[in-house]
């Protein structure tokens, strides 16, 4: 051969995986499906078929660019008037006109039958897949309508605008939209979490609306329509509906001071504000705020799980396939025992987490439909869930991370992405300290609760010895109220992990529910992921996570 003729070795490219893109998020995602039907959403099939085609391709690429391209405050226009608006880079508007064309942010409220809600967090998790900004106010506007339900007049007008199946990003008045989004103010700088400390002022006017004065440190997505808003009267900390535009069509007194530079969610704004005398409406009664916006907390804390789990199952899925197609050592990685155990650790958290966010939501169906024992399982159940699925997202998407090595530190890889996004679900709706104190607030004013969360955990007696002992250990931990506060990560760490082994043995995938059982119920375990015994038919859980192309 002439010299010519010789390849170039540093133009030929080998032994990298081809992009992960072009599939079906939501058929390729084996446990979801599985679930899915059994929590009774199986109506909504060909929806979130639809869901899954249409996110596995482009939007892949509008994930990137919203990204890549954050949003710009713009806080007056160029001849000096105040107009306090964020600019985004197309590529977000597509996302959202994805998300709201798909009824993620609408579809149990619009859809008055079984299974909505767990539909509903099929096509939300389907879609954390691709880009987890956008499901902010994806998630709010969701979460807002059981909250304006407690003000009927106001939610006879909101709600079909925020239940509207069309994205409408110009800001104007929402009576001329064909849409609405809704975003949530509720903490304020001296205070965070302790929302009783805030001092925004609400002051009564002759019609009967309010005028709101004062300020928020977070403000998630300002560029709504409308916001949820708690502020102060003499009867104490109330809930409000604040628009952007005030009835007679003029701008409300909401001023942007500064967007948020954060650590990720980078597509998203996040704000402080002011409010100068800004029109708003009551909602609930005077005084109990908490109680009410409770309503809307609970369904973003749902939405935080189920964001979680669409993060870590993005995360197996890239890693998986990276190592069924990248070779070291003379072989596949995927082929090699070290990585088989860490990417069978791996999916383990992937399956474990579907399970939990779709049984969750199938208690807020059983809850809608007046099931008082759903209910109360769903009050503790959802801290419990959102406590650990969301801290636990942190490492486990560190570690897929790892799997692809150096490539995986990479942007263009989009595995930095997910890391930097995988913390903030663990903060959002209340720390991990707070979820935490929330399950020992419900052991004291609701104990039917804890008890309903316990025969929900029971519901698998007898099928798994080493679930059985693990409860067991888990009844005495709760029968000791001393120092529980002190220890209350441990009890509810222990309380998701026997949720998550009870699903996981009567539902998921017996090689997956054994595995789950020898390592995070039983004693034969590591302390990092990748330390599954021998014995564990690792082959079987990756392949039944990796996605298929």
């Amino acid at each position: 051969m002439a010299l010519t003729e010789t390849p170039n070795p540093t133009r030929e490219v080998f032994n990298q995986p081809p992009p992960l893109e072009g599939y079906n998020l939501y058929l390729q995602n084996r446990p979801l499906v599985e679930a899915t039907h059994r929590e009774g959403a199986g109506w909504a099939e060909e929806r979130l078929i639809a869901m899954g085609d249409e996110a596995g391709g482009e939007p892949l690429e509008w994930g990137r660019l919203a990204n890549e391209n954050p949003p710009v405050l713009k806080t007056h226009d160029r001849y000096g008037n105040r107009i306090d608006e964020v600019e985004f880079h197309p590529a977000w508007h597509w996302l959202m006109d994805m998300s709201v064309r798909h009824a993620t942010h609408a579809l149990p409220w619009i859809e008055q039958r079984p299974g909505a809600h767990a539909a509903r967090a099929a096509i939300m998790l389907t879609g954390s897949a691709v880009e987890s900004g956008h499901g902010c106010p994806i998630s709010m506007t969701y979460a807002a309508i059981p909250a304006l339900r407690k003000q009927p007049d106001v939610a006879a007008e909101w709600e079909p605008r925020l239940t509207s199946l069309e994205y409408d990003k110009r800001m104007i008045p929402s009576e001329q939209t064909a849409g609405a989004i809704c975003g949530m103010a509720m903490t304020e700088r001296q205070g965070g979490s302790d929302v009783r400390a805030n001092t925004t002022l609400a002051r009564e006017a002759a019609d009967g609306s309010w005028r709101l004065t004062g300020h928020k440190w977070f403000c998630s997505a300002p560029m709504s329509d409308v916001f949820l808003v708690l502020a102060q009267t003499e009867s104490g900390l109330s809930c409000f509906l604040l628009p952007r535009f005030t009835p007679d069509g003029e701008r409300n007194g909401f001023h942007i001071d500064r967007l948020k530079d954060k650590l990720g969610n980078r597509s998203n704004a996040s704000s402080e504000i002011e409010l100068d005398e800004a029109w708003a409406q009551m909602i609930g009664d005077e005084g109990r705020g908490v109680p009410t916006i409770i309503e809307m907390v609970n369904h973003t804390r749902l939405d935080c799980v189920i964001g979680s789990t669409g993060l870590v199952r993005e995360a197996v899925a890239q890693a998986a396939h990276h190592c069924a197609h990248r070779s070291a050592f003379g072989k596949l990685l995927v082929e090699q025992p070290l990585m088989q155990n860490v990417l069978a650790d791996l999916a383990i958290e992937s399956e474990a987490a579907t399970l939990t966010a779709m049984r969750l939501a199938r208690a807020y169906d059983e809850s809608q439909a007046g099931d008082e024992t759903a209910t109360l399982f769903k009050r503790v159940a959802t801290a419990a869930s959102k406590y650990w699925v969301c801290k636990s997202a942190t490492w486990t998407v560190g570690e897929a991370l790892e799997c692809l090595g150096g490539n995986g530190y990479v942007e263009e890889s989009k595995m930095p992405r997910l890391y930097r996004e995988a913390p903030l679900n663990s903060i959002w709706e209340g720390s991990g300290n707070v979820n935490s104190l929330d399950v020992l607030r419900a052991m004291v004013k609701s104990p039917d609760s804890v008890e309903a969360f316990m025969d929900e955990v029971g519901a698998a007696a007898g099928a798994e010895p080493r679930l059985d002992s693990y409860v067991a250990e888990l009844k005495r931990e709760l029968s000791d109220f001393e120092s529980m506060e002190f220890r209350a990560r441990r009890v509810v760490e222990r309380m998701a992990l026997a949720l998550q082994g009870s699903i996981l043995v009567q539902n998921g995938d017996p090689a997956v529910a054994d595995a789950f059982c020898a390592t995070r119920l039983a004693g034969d375990h590591g302390r990092s992921l990748g330390t599954l015994p021998a014995g564990v038919d690792c082959a079987r859980i990756i392949e039944r996570h990796r996605p298929q192309l």
